[in-house]
């Protein structure tokens, strides 16, 4: 009988008292999940079992560290996304981002060709369900754009389409009315750029997030932006926002066609730009999946039973 594999690698103490957990908990969750044994001594954690095991392991120390590095802690649930997407990743694709995300890698293969898209396309349109890093993904991406200084400034958007409420019944001005609908967006920007920074760069101008609406009528040079929940826009808006594009600028445009509010849902722009803009060489479409979802493991669960209820409705 072949005899495992091992692989050494390098923990620091003081990492490892983190890394591994209390009473080394998080290692023995890794040690299940993946089906690798371990132990640690002289500053080296060595793993025992089949190649590919230990490859998928390695990945998943390395993000915890990463977590632990950029934030001073391991959580519970950075444990449950280091274990959800391990493998090794060739191309090497990373986003460092000032905000306590930190380090950013992609999860899936398909958010890593989300972040290849947005690299290498002046307009990507991202269309996946609800927890496949769509918003997230794209503000990291804006976000390091800005400091790397491809880009001038960020612009962030969205319908304020009602999902079941209506906006005349909402307490406040305009603005107060609008920020529950922009509320997503600045959760990114708070995990990716810090809330001081966000606030810092709101006041200078180099970040802004206002309603669709908002945007009619401007060129956007030198900027990344991004409109999202684009299922809840028609086609005319669609239009209106594609438009907008100057020179120096990258637009992801992201949604849901599962989740579309507006009536009727066939009007959706988001739905309908996929066919007029399919042969376009420079704009790339990414479709995320179930498998992309990256939120509580539960939220993969609950859309593939409303997926299953949908096709027996048909």
């Amino acid at each position: 009988m072949k005899a495992p594999s091992r692989r050494r690698i390098p923990v620091p103490p003081d990492d490892a008292r983190h890394l591994l957990g209390s009473g080394d908990a998080n290692l023995r969750e890794i040690c299940r999940a993946l089906g690798v044994s371990a132990v640690y001594r002289d500053s080296t954690l060595i793993f025992s079992g089949t190649p590919r095991s230990l490859d998928r392991a390695q990945a998943a120390v390395e993000r915890l560290l990463a977590e632990y590095r950029s934030c001073g802690k391991v959580s519970a649930g950075a444990l449950v996304k280091a274990l959800e997407f391990p493998e090794m990743k060739a191309s090497g694709i990373v986003l460092e981002v000032p905000g306590r995300a930190g380090r950013i890698v992609p999860r899936t293969p398909g958010q890593e060709y989300y972040l290849k898209s947005m690299l290498n396309h002046e307009l990507v349109f991202s269309i996946g369900p609800a927890g496949t890093g769509k918003t997230f993904l794209a503000v990291a991406a804006a976000v390091s754009a800005l400091r790397d200084g491809r880009v001038e400034r960020i612009i962030l958007t969205r319908p304020a389409v009602e999902a079941g409420e209506n906006l005349g019944f909402l307490p406040g001005d305009l603005q107060q009315k609008i920020d529950p609908y922009l509320r997503p967006i600045y959760d990114s920007l708070d995990d990716t750029l810090t809330p001081a920074g966000v606030a810092r760069n709101m006041e200078a101008g180099i970040i802004e997030v206002a309603p669709l609406a908002y945007m009619r009528g401007r060129t956007l040079n030198n900027s990344f932006v991004i409109l999202d929940e684009a299922q809840n826009t028609t086609l005319t808006q669609l239009k209106m926002f594609l438009t907008r594009m100057g020179y120096g600028s990258r637009l992801v445009v992201t949604g849901d066609v599962t989740q579309i509010d507006i009536k009727p849902q066939s009007s959706s722009g988001l739905v309908r730009i996929q066919k007029i803009l399919r042969g376009v060489n420079e704009v790339a479409f990414v479709y995320l999946e179930k498998e992309d979802v990256v939120r509580h493991p539960l939220v993969q669960k609950i859309i593939e039973a409303f997926g299953s209820a949908d096709e027996h409705e048909e």
